[in-house]
């Protein structure tokens, strides 16, 4: 299992990098303002980072209790990027049609369009990050914490 300070790393690590393509997208490709954007992405980063923290503990203590491995078949790593974003779309919806000024069906529209990002990016990321970082390695190589 992963320990406190690596999901931390895992999660921060994950909306940094998401958080710069998305309001890059959103203010070079659909023309919000660089404040609109930036603000829903710093909404919708910190929503997803603690989303992010709570939605993998579950998912691995479920997959070692059901499997006996925290490790993840590309079937499991389809099916845990869907999951997570369902549960993200749920929460982020009126958020994006408030802060955008859209109603629900056009913040629907977005928001299946960060859906698309972010599912593709989820995979990517998670399959590279658990590649970079196995479980099981320790977190502390050379008395730094981000090595």
């Amino acid at each position: 299992m992963r320990t406190t300070p690596d999901r931390i790393r895992q999660a921060v690590s994950f909306e940094v990098i998401g958080l710069i393509v998305v309001i890059s997208f959103g203010t070079l490709v659909l023309s919000y303002s660089m404040v609109d954007f930036g603000l829903l992405g710093a909404i919708g980063a910190t929503i997803a980072t603690a989303w992010n923290y709570i939605y993998n503990l579950l998912f691995d203590h479920a997959l070692l209790k059901y499997t006996g491995t925290p490790k993840k078949s590309v079937k499991l790593r389809v099916v845990h990027a869907f999951g997570f974003e369902l549960g993200l779309l749920i929460v982020f919806l009126p958020i994006v049609s408030r802060i955008l000024n859209v109603s629900l069906i056009d913040a629907l529209v977005i928001d299946l369009g960060f859906i698309a990002f972010y599912l593709a990016y989820a995979f990517a990321f998670t399959w590279a990050y658990d590649t970079l970082f196995p479980i099981g390695q320790p977190f502390h190589k050379s008395g730094t914490d981000f090595e």
